[in-house]
C-alpha cells in the first residue's frame, strides 16, 4: 500500500475573499493508481452525459458560468461523508440520512484553525447551512454509493486538510517576505507537513499543481522537510520531481502543470479549494449586500473586485474596518 496525495488551491488571484488550500490524501495499492478507473463504478471525469456517477475533476472544468454551485456541492460533500471525514453523520428517524451542517462546523473538520483566522472578520459569520443545493437525500445516496465503492476497491480517502488565509494575513504574510508566493508557500508547507503524520510508513507521493510558472522547488522542500534530505530527481517545465530520504519512509514530491488533468487527488483537492472559498463568498457578499442594498455579489477577481470596493467603500469605512483587512494588495 501507499498514500497518493494530491494539493490544490482556489483564490490565490482575486483581490477580494481568501486564499483556500487544500491536501487529499488516499490509501492505495501503489502511488501511480488511477482512482478514476478504481471507483469508476461510482465517480467519472467531466464531459459527457450525466449518468449519476459522481464528477470529480479540475474544479475550472466542473463549476462554472452557468452552473450552480451543486455541481461543486454534492461530490465534495459526498465524497467527505461518505469517507467519514466529517463527523457528523446521525440518523434522523428511521432514515439513517445525513444531518445538515453550518459552515462553521464544516471548516472545523478541514480546517482545526479557521475559527482563528476569520475571528476579526466583519463578513464572516459562519452559520450558513449544508447542504446549500443539494437535496440531502440525493446527498445521502452518493455518499453511500462513494463509501461502497472505495470500500469493495480497498481504496480509502484518509485524510483532508485545509488551510485558510484572509485578506489581512495574505497581505501581512507578503509584505514579511516581500513576494505574492509567501501565502502559497506558507499553505504548502503547513498541508505538506501534515503528510509526515499519515499513518504507517508506507510510501507518500505526493503531487502538486504548479505555483505559477516556478519551476525550482528545492529550497521550498528542503524547508519543509528540514530533518530529511532532498534530492532534485528532475526540473522543467512539465514537471519537477524530488525524492526526500531520512524521515523513515519513501517520499516523493511532484510538481506539475495542471496535475488535476490526471491526479484524481488533486482533482478532488482542487473541487473542495473551490467550494470552501465559494461558500466564504456567499457571506462575503451577503453581509455586504446588507450594507449596500442592490449592489451585484463578485466573485473577487481583478476588474470586478475593483467595482464591488468602490461600491463598498464607504461603508467600509463607516464601520472602521481597514483597508488591508478587506483588499489584498496584491
Amino acid at each position: 500500500m501507499a498514500w497518493q496525495v494530491g494539493i490544490d488551491e482556489a483564490g490565490y488571484g482575486p483581490n477580494l475573499g481568501p486564499l483556500v488550500m487544500t491536501a487529499v490524501a488516499w490509501r492505495v495499492p501503489e502511488p501511480e493508481c488511477d482512482l478514476w478507473s478504481v471507483l469508476s463504478q461510482s465517480v467519472r471525469r467531466p464531459g459527457g452525459k450525466d449518468d449519476g456517477r459522481l464528477v470529480i475533476g479540475d474544479s475550472k472544468q466542473v463549476y462554472g458560468a452557468g452552473k450552480n454551485l451543486g455541481a461543486l456541492e454534492k461530490p465534495a460533500l459526498a465524497s467527505l461523508w461518505g469517507a467519514d471525514t466529517l463527523r457528523t453523520r446521525h440518523e434522523v428517524g428511521q432514515t439513517g440520512m445525513f444531518a445538515p451542517l453550518t459552515i462553521d462546523v464544516f471548516l472545523a473538520c478541514l480546517c482545526p484553525p479557521a475559527a482563528d483566522e476569520f475571528v476579526g472578520e466583519r463578513w464572516y459569520h459562519g452559520t450558513t447551512s449544508l447542504p446549500v443545493e443539494t437535496p440531502l437525500q440525493e446527498l445521502h445516496h452518493a455518499a453511500e454509493s462513494w463509501r461502497h465503492s472505495c470500500e469493495a476497491c480497498g481504496v480509502g480517502l484518509g485524510l483532508v486538510r485545509s488551510v485558510l488565509v484572509g485578506a489581512e494575513r495574505f497581505n501581512r504574510l507578503i509584505d514579511e517576505r516581500d513576494t505574492k508566493a509567501a501565502p502559497i508557500q506558507d499553505g504548502f508547507t503547513t498541508l505538506a507537513r501534515e503528510c509526515l503524520g499519515l499513518p504507517g510508513d508506507e510510501a507518500v507521493h505526493l503531487v502538486v499543481d504548479k505555483h505559477g510558472g516556478r519551476n525550482h522547488y528545492g529550497m521550498l522542500l528542503q524547508d519543509v522537510f528540514s530533518e530529511g534530505v532532498v534530492l532534485c530527481r528532475g526540473e522543467g517545465l512539465a514537471r519537477s520531481v524530488y525524492e526526500v530520504h531520512g524521515l523513515g519512509r519513501s517520499i516523493r514530491v511532484e510538481f506539475s502543470p495542471k496535475a488535476d488533468d490526471r491526479s484524481f487527488s488533486v482533482a478532488l483537492a482542487s473541487m473542495i479549494c473551490k467550494y470552501v472559498r465559494e461558500l466564504l463568498m456567499l457571506e462575503f457578499n451577503a453581509f455586504w449586500q446588507a450594507q449596500v442594498p442592490g449592489i451585484k455579489p463578485t466573485a473577487g477577481y481583478p476588474g470586478d473586485a475593483a467595482r464591488f470596493y468602490a461600491k463598498i467603500e464607504p461603508a467600509v469605512g463607516k464601520l472602521g474596518i481597514r483597508k488591508e483587512a478587506i483588499w489584498r494588495k496584491r
